[in-house]
């Protein structure tokens, strides 16, 4: 597993994110969802993101990425589905009569923390933390 870092940590940071179109209209296809990948690509970088993974469906995106520690996540998402918003309803001007009041995302989104391991792993390691140094003096 490789790391990335900074001047003063270590981190892997993995997220899934999941946004969906407003009202689940069925508007996606191939070459939207090349473009909306492409604005994604552009303003990633100004916010310490970079794509790892990314799908679609006819009325939502998945995309795994990673970020920084000091990525202020729901600012990239919110500039990122007002861009992607914006320049799709320019370049793809039929999309608006299956759109309502020209909102093209929904406002919520789904956001998940990503690991290499389990919650259940990571529970184990922390609860058996000093336990070795425990049997170690136990036993001398």
């Amino acid at each position: 597993m490789k790391f990335d870092n900074n001047n003063h940590s270590v981190f892997l940071l993995h997220y899934h994110l999941v946004l969906v179109v407003k009202y689940r209209r069925n508007v996606l296809n191939d070459a939207i969802c090349q473009r909306l990948r492409e604005i994604f690509e552009y303003i990633a970088p100004n916010y310490n993101v970079s794509v790892q993974q990314w799908n679609h469906d006819v009325d939502h995106i998945h995309v795994l990425f990673k970020a920084h520690p000091n990525t202020e996540l729901s600012k990239f998402i919110n500039a990122y589905k007002s861009a992607s918003s914006r320049l799709i309803k320019k370049e793809y001007p039929e999309l608006r009569k299956e759109l309502w009041k020209e909102m093209f995302w929904s406002r919520s989104f789904c956001l998940l923390t990503t690991g290499g391991v389990t919650i259940d792993i990571i529970r184990n390691y922390i609860e058996t933390q000093g336990e070795r140094n425990e049997h170690k003096t136990q036993s001398v």
